[in-house]
């Protein structure tokens, strides 16, 4: 019973060492995504070259992300994860001998590699050291760190630039990513890693080929209908400000990200034990709808109260669907795939970060209303993928 019992407990040493590597490298993202174009547009570039620089470090991340799949495996979690968090260390040093524009594109490429195969690695991980009979409720539990993060980092990093300039922001980000990386290589997978059991592996990799060494083919449908709800969230990331102005509700609007990471702290757990106990189906169906609810009121009915009603309802859909799909990917997939079912979800999810302001950017033309209902619409989509996904297919 006793020894039962410890394979379920959730708050473990190796717990608070794979939190604490995700908390300190999602930091590191949220801090410097929120005031990285300010400084680029202080080297002079224009808003678009601006809007590029933030959009380099997700297109390098997505690329990392489909490397990361299949090394994980090969190589090995712990190197990876290793090598990936010192790229993204070192390129924090970087940010502080950019002069121009130029070099920080190049700067904010390499750092998302450095951090797309880090984020994969770090999941990939934490799968193996969660406790499996209550994977829900603990993956709720660790993904609190990037919750923690979307609302400090970008808090941090703003008070940092307006009092110390950009090199704070760039000092904080390096102690951020120090500490990520010194906390991964104090956690213990040596049992379950491949890179310390090649021959626990070897058949594995060698049966699959062609679209398999870099996508999970299960998890294709989970990670399509989360993908589509970032789409929905991505919209409010992009264009929340711009739309703020437009409405008059700037005041409303600075809360949001405040009010989305309370409901978010409060909320994953319970969802997560709901999840362990009445199945996933549940709680997809009620955040994509939860989502689309949200996106539509802001869009027809913009006030004080559809804001705050919007941030509630987005930690519920997205914020929620996050980390309860990335519990169904890596839970259906057997153990030596699971790297590859983290890669493809998080590939499909950067995706639509990574263009999705683009596209929804073109329905801007008249006010942003538009995008806000583009998006609501966009994510109602995803329920008929959701139910296939979860019900109708063997797939979950």
């Amino acid at each position: 019973m006793n020894a039962v019992a410890g394979e379920d407990k959730i708050f473990t040493r190796d717990f608070f060492l794979v939190f604490g590597a995700l908390l300190f490298s999602a930091l590191v993202m949220y801090a410097l995504m929120s005031t990285v174009t300010e400084y680029a547009t202080s080297l002079g570039s224009s808003a678009t070259i601006a809007g590029l620089v933030s959009g380099l470090y997700i297109f390098g991340g997505l690329c990392s992300r489909i490397y990361s799949g299949n090394a994980l495996e090969k190589v090995g979690w712990k190197k990876i994860a290793l090598i990936f968090m010192s790229i993204h260390f070192l390129s924090c040093l970087l940010y502080f001998i950019v002069n121009d524009v130029t070099l920080l594109l190049i700067v904010r490429f390499v750092h998302g590699i450095g951090f797309g195969a880090t984020a994969n690695a770090i999941v990939t991980i934490a799968s193996d050291v969660l406790p499996k009979k209550r994977f829900g409720e603990a993956f709720g539990y660790f993904m609190l760190g990037t919750t923690i993060a979307v609302g400090l980092g970008p808090y941090i990093s703003g008070f940092l630039y307006d009092f110390v300039g950009p090199y704070g922001c760039f000092a904080a980000a390096s102690v951020f990513s120090g500490l990520a990386l010194i906390f991964i290589y104090f956690v213990d997978v040596s049992q379950h890693d491949p890179g310390n059991n090649p021959e626990l592996v070897k058949n594995d990799l060698d049966e699959y080929t062609g679209i398999e060494k870099v996508f999970e083919i299960k998890a294709i449908p989970v990670s399509l209908f989360t993908a589509l709800t970032s789409l929905g969230y991505v919209s409010i990331l992009s264009f929340y400000r711009l739309y703020a102005a437009e409405v008059d509700l700037t005041g409303a609007f600075s809360w949001f990200f405040i009010v989305y990471s309370i409901v978010l702290v409060l909320s994953r757990p319970v969802a997560g034990k709901i999840q362990d106990k009445n199945g996933d189906l549940i709680i997809c169906v009620v955040g994509i709808i939860a989502q689309s609810v949200g996106l539509f009121l802001i869009a027809v009915w913009p006030s004080a109260l559809t804001v705050f009603v919007c941030a509630v309802c987005a930690a519920l859909g997205f914020g929620t669907l996050n980390s309860a799909c990335t519990t169904i990917v890596t839970r259906n997939a057997s153990e030596h795939r699971r790297s590859y079912a983290v890669s493809t979800f998080y590939i499909f999810c950067d995706g639509t970060m990574g263009f999705g302001p683009a596209l929804l950017g073109i329905f801007a033309a008249n006010g942003y209303a538009p995008v806000y209902l583009i998006s609501a619409a966009i994510t109602l989509l995803a329920l008929p993928i959701c139910i296939y996904a979860l019900k109708y297919s063997n797939i979950a």
